[in-house]
C-alpha cells in the first residue's frame, strides 16, 4: 500500500505531516507488546508515516532496540530521530540532565548500536543542561554531523533564548516540545523564535498524553505500571473532574462532526502552521489508524474557534509535569 500522508518541512528535513511517537510501545503506558509494536510500526509506513520518535532513555534502551528491530530491512523508509541527555537512575523519580560534549559523543554511539543503524536523521538533546553551555552541547553535536553519524541537529523543551543560542553554532532543524489544546505555554515565545530562525515544531502529547481521547474516565482507567496514575497533576483526583468536563464538550463537538475527540484535538495541532509535526504516540494500530486518518481532516476557522471556545486556553486543570518535571521544561 502506498503512501497516503502528505509531508511537512522541519526546516530542512522532509518528514510525514504526522509523526509516530514510539515511548509508550517499552514503558511508561502500562504492559507492552513487542509484535504488536512492531507491527504498528511497520503499518504506519505503508500509511506514509516516516518519522519514528525514540530516545535513548525509554525502556533505558528496549525502546531503541525495538524501534530498530522494526526498520531493520526498511531503514530507506524512515526519518529515525532519537534523544540524549535524560541520565535515569535506579529511583524513577530522580533524573539527571547531561549535556557535556563527552556524554554527547558516548550517547550517540551508545544509540547507534542499539538502533543498529549507522546514521540518526535527527538526533535531539532530550532536556537543556543547566550546568553545561548550550554551545559546547551543540557544538558536539555538530561534530557528529561532521562525522556522518547524525544528519539533524534538534532540541527538546528548550527556552526561546537557548534555541537561539544554539541555532548560531548549528543550524537547529526542530524543537521537540509539547503542544496540544490543554498544553499552549510554548506559543507566546517559543514558537515565534523558532519561526524566525526557520525551525520545525515537533508536537509531542498531542493528544495529552492519551486524555483529549476520551478514552479516560477516572483513575481507575489507567493499568498497573502507566505513569499517569501516579504524580501526574492533570490526572490527579482534584484536577480529574475538572479536566474530564473539557473532554467531554470536545467528544460533542467531534459528533457533530463525524470524528473522534482525539482526532479533533489532533487535528486541530495539524492546522498550527505547516511547520508543525505532531508525534501521537499509540502501540496500538486501530489508535494508529484513527490518528494519521486526523493527519487529512480539514477544519475551517469556524471550526478552530469551536475546538477553542470548548477547549479554552488555559482551561486544564494541574501542570503538565510534577514541581521536578517542570524544572526541566523551556530553559
Amino acid at each position: 500500500m502506498g503512501a497516503t500522508l502528505p509531508t511537512r518541512r522541519l526546516g530542512q528535513l522532509e518528514v510525514s505531516a504526522q509523526g509516530l511517537g514510539c515511548m509508550g510501545m517499552s514503558e511508561f503506558y502500562g504492559a507492552g507488546d513487542d509484535t504488536e509494536s512492531i507491527a504498528v510500526i511497520h503499518r504506519a509506513l505503508e500509511l506514509g508515516v516516516t518519522l519514528l520518535d525514540t530516545a535513548d532513555m525509554y525502556g533505558k534502551g528496549l525502546n531503541e532496540e525495538l524501534v530498530g528491530r522494526a526498520i531493520a530491512d526498511r531503514r530507506d523508509q524512515v526519518v529515525l530521530a532519537t534523544k540524549f541527555g535524560i541520565v535515569r537512575t535506579d529511583d524513577p523519580t530522580v533524573r539527571g540532565v547531561r549535556g557535556d560534549a563527552e556524554y554527547v559523543r558516548q550517547a550517540c554511539d551508545a544509540s547507534l548500536r542499539r538502533l543498529g543503524v549507522d546514521h540518526i536523521d535527527l538526533y535531539y538533546q532530550h532536556r537543556v543542561d543547566p550546568n553545561i553551555p548550550i554551545e559546547e552541547t551543540v557544538g558536539a553535536m555538530a561534530a557528529l554531523v561532521e562525522a556522518g553519524k547524525v544528519r539533524h541537529l534538534g532540541l527538546s523543551e528548550a527556552g526561546a533564548e537557548t534555541i537561539r543560542r544554539a541555532h548560531a553554532v548549528h543550524p537547529i532543524t526542530a524543537l521537540q516540545t509539547e503542544w496540544s489544546l490543554w498544553s499552549r505555554d510554548l506559543e507566546q515565545e517559543i514558537v515565534p523564535a523558532c519561526r524566525e530562525l526557520g525551525v520545525g515544531v515537533v508536537a509531542y502529547s498531542p493528544l495529552g498524553r492519551g486524555f483529549l481521547t476520551g478514552r479516560y474516565t477516572s483513575a481507575q482507567d489507567f493499568t498497573e505500571g502507566d505513569f499517569r496514575q501516579v504524580g501526574q497533576p492533570r490526572f490527579a483526583e482534584e484536577n480529574l473532574a475538572k479536566n474530564l468536563a473539557i473532554v467531554e464538550a470536545l467528544k460533542s463537538l467531534a459528533a457533530d462532526r463525524g470524528v473522534t475527540a482525539g482526532q479533533l484535538a489532533l487535528a486541530w495541532v495539524q492546522h498550527r502552521g505547516s511547520d508543525v509535526v505532531p508525534i501521537p504516540g499509540t502501540k496500538r494500530r486501530k489508535y494508529l489508524e484513527e490518528n494519521a486518518a486526523a493527519a487529512q481532516l480539514e477544519l475551517s476557522a469556524e471550526d478552530l474557534s469551536a475546538i477553542e471556545y470548548v477547549v479554552p486556553l488555559n482551561a486544564v486543570a494541574g501542570s503538565r509535569y510534577p514541581e521536578a518535571g517542570m524544572e526541566l521544561v523551556g530553559r
